[in-house]
């Protein structure tokens, strides 16, 4: 955890990231200006079959990520979820596949008359030193649709890295940063004219 806590953490996002929730699934709907996908198969395959395709999907990860976070100590956000605001301290996947994370901040997304049907958010946070590989439980987790909502952030907050099974959004620090982000690795994009 930083050392201005919780709140200082989530006001530095808000300096950042507002409107958006830390929510990474919707980052790049909000700021599309400063967001690239990348895919993490040829051909677009969104899951791994083999040692093969897991070696090239994790080396796909580690290349950008590394790119965006060398020789920086980087947060790492892991989100858990349930049908109340209280956290369940036990068997919290985000916490086994990021140790040391502590809790960061609950986030109501989806409202429901019924409390039956709301969902609700519990993000959790770490701060580490990035080095390639060290993440690659939690990338290949993420890969497998094992674990989602994870983000990989600087500590300024000012670059953010969200893998989903099938690729990664990069939102970068600008325009610019982003364009040069994404011509580096172009043969790693969607044909799709959205960038999705």
């Amino acid at each position: 955890m930083p050392p201005e806590g919780p709140s200082g953490l989530l006001h530095r996002w808000a300096a950042q990231w507002s409107p958006c929730p830390p929510i990474g699934h919707e980052l790049h709907v909000i700021h599309p200006d400063r967001w690239v996908r990348f895919h993490s198969l040829p051909g677009s395959k969104r899951y791994a079959e083999d040692d093969a395709e897991y070696a090239t999907l994790l080396d796909r990860h580690n290349t950008v990520i590394n790119e965006l976070f060398a020789g920086e100590d980087v947060y790492v956000f892991t989100a858990d979820w349930s049908e109340t605001d209280t956290p369940n301290p036990e068997g919290e996947l985000s916490r086994r596949l990021s140790p040391g994370s502590e809790p960061w901040t609950t986030i109501l997304t989806a409202d429901d008359p019924d409390p039956e049907f709301r969902v609700y958010t519990h993000l959790r946070v770490r701060r580490t030193p990035w080095r390639i590989g060290s993440l690659d439980p939690l990338l290949r987790s993420v890969a497998d649709y094992e674990s989602a909502g994870v983000i990989i952030a600087d500590t300024a907050l000012k670059q953010l890295y969200h893998p989903y099974d099938g690729g990664a959004d990069a939102l970068l620090a600008s325009t610019t940063d982003r364009d040069a982000l994404r011509e580096r690795h172009r043969d790693w994009l969607s044909t799709h004219p959205s960038g999705l």
